[in-house]
């Protein structure tokens, strides 16, 4: 496999958007990668493949940004190129809640590393897993006995909450997306509304599956490329569901 994918995200005051915009644009189109890269006042999120060698090249530039330097990256590896064009957009969230008062930065909620996750499963740990993502991803696969609120949309996820149960307010709660990037913001979210013990999974599915493969995982993790769908070894699964969109 020759094309590194690699995703990652950081929630950090941005400013100078249009310049960051640009320089960010002419990097990528110099080292000949594709993807998306999201920037907003609130940070950064980005999607980007290409040869390894690029992709790396990108990434130390990147990562001498002191604002970047902590940026936690996944990789993953494929036969093609996933993406069509290298996409660089401002918008006014990297990923959209539309709650402005949740800042991921000043209150974050608790990160449960993905081993932790694994024992607390296999022990039979009583725990709430709340399944963050739209539903078409969490038809395609996600942990076993998963709560899900079948959203269309991740900024539905506010409206959506009135529905879990008020038992759960008193009961250890693990949120999990594809990335974590989603967590950062629905985990605060339910501890404003009175979850008393939220977690949410260090880096997500993905992460999971890096460290710990598919135990207590069933189907396929979609990720919004062509690749459509990652099983537990980060390769591309068979799923026969049609390209995702680009990411909101």
């Amino acid at each position: 496999m020759t094309i590194l994918n690699i995703a990652a995200y950081r929630f950090v005051p941005l400013d100078d958007l249009a310049h960051l915009r640009a320089a960010l644009k002419a990097r990528g189109v110099e080292l000949g990668l594709k993807g998306t890269i999201l920037i907003a006042a609130e940070g950064i999120n980005l999607f980007l493949t290409g040869a390894a060698a690029n992709v790396e090249t990108f990434l130390d530039v990147l990562l001498d940004d002191a604002r970047f330097s902590s940026l936690e990256v996944k990789r993953s590896w494929s036969q093609h190129q996933p993406f069509k064009r290298l996409l660089v957009k401002i918008k006014r969230e990297i990923v959209s809640m539309r709650r402005p008062e949740i800042d991921p930065r000043a209150t974050p909620a608790p990160r449960l590393a993905p081993q932790e996750l694994k024992r607390w499963l296999d022990e039979g740990r009583e725990v709430v897993l709340l399944d963050t993502r739209n539903q078409f991803e969490v038809d395609l696969g996600s942990f076993e006995n998963t709560l899900a609120l079948g959203l269309k949309s991740f900024s539905d996820f506010p409206r959506a909450t009135p529905a879990l149960a008020q038992a759960l307010k008193d009961r250890s709660i693990v949120t999990f997306c594809t990335g974590g990037i989603r967590c950062e913001k629905a985990a605060p979210w339910l501890i404003s509304q009175g979850f008393r013990e939220v977690y949410q999974l260090d880096g997500g599915i993905l992460n999971y599956f890096e460290q710990c493969g598919g135990a207590h995982f069933r189907g396929s993790c979609f990720v919004f490329d062509e690749r459509v769908a990652l099983d537990a070894g980060l390769r591309e699964s068979n799923s026969a569901q049609k390209p995702a969109p680009p990411p909101a």
